[in-house]
């Protein structure tokens, strides 16, 4: 067999959230630059695209239907990984879900479904990855959060919420783990060109305007006047996955066409 080569050869990887949007794309490119890969979704069939995108770059790659909510389906991907690559080098914690409400009006029941997946579920699989990192020596942790994660947003308090959490839970992590030679840094992506936008109706409803008003009304905000493209997060995925960015942990990068510098 051929060696293969790239930024990120001989490391093998697991995707979360890989059947779509910025997760297939991250999956897509992980195995362009040499990666082998273990790709996450509810449901695997959902996974068939990503599949044959990334296996045509030549890498082995594996899938597994995990509810990232789950504590115990989460600990059995991460045993699954090590088991059939021999070890773990890095985490793409990507699995979200999204969902618009007036913050008064939030139901707790869904208030803690985003919660569960996008901050426990990020929770769950760090744990069980860095126990394995620690002993392994090192590792990489790439958090996908949002620009949400980094300032306020009308009638999105439970998804920006957790994203919050999710780069507070990034920064305390990459401190007590920095001498263990794990770097843990998270993605914090504006408004980006992905099914998740489809689901603006609801909050589009909330705001009393049309979903196409509301997208206009988002791009307003954006000094370059474009959504970014998925594969735009991967390349700053791959970076933080691969030797290249050895020296930085515990930070949220902004990328957001100029919307926050910061």
């Amino acid at each position: 067999m051929t060696e293969r080569t790239g930024r990120l050869a001989g490391r093998r990887a697991i995707v979360t959230g890989a059947s779509r949007g910025i997760g297939a794309a991250i999956a897509t490119r992980y195995a362009a630059e040499g990666a082998d890969l273990l790709l996450v979704a509810t449901g695997v069939p959902q996974l068939a695209e990503t599949v044959a995108a990334a296996r045509e770059s030549g890498a082995r790659v594996e899938t597994m239907a995990v509810d990232v909510s789950d504590r115990g389906q989460v600990e059995k991907m991460i045993a699954n990984a090590i088991s059939l690559f021999g070890g773990l080098d890095v985490l793409v914690n990507n699995a979200g879900v999204y969902k618009a409400g007036r913050f008064i009006d939030h139901r707790p029941e869904d208030f803690d479904r985003v919660m569960q997946v996008n901050t426990y579920g990020t929770f769950h699989a760090m744990q069980f990855a860095l126990r394995h990192m620690k002993d392994a020596g090192g590792g990489k942790i790439v958090n996908i959060a949002s620009t949400a994660g980094k300032w306020e947003s009308m009638n999105q308090s439970a998804y920006n919420t957790s994203k919050h959490a999710v780069i507070g839970m990034t920064r305390c992590a990459a401190l007590e783990h920095a001498k263990d030679g794990i770097t843990i840094n998270a993605i914090c992506p504006g408004f980006v060109e992905t099914d998740m936008i489809d689901q603006f109706d609801d909050h589009a409803a909330l705001a009393g305007i049309s979903v196409d008003k509301l997208k206009e009304m988002l791009l307003g905000r954006v000094p370059m006047g474009r959504m970014l493209q998925p594969v735009e997060i991967a390349h700053l995925a791959v970076y933080l996955g691969c030797s290249e960015s050895d020296g930085m942990t515990g930070q949220a990068m902004t990328i957001s066409g100029g919307m926050r510098m910061g």
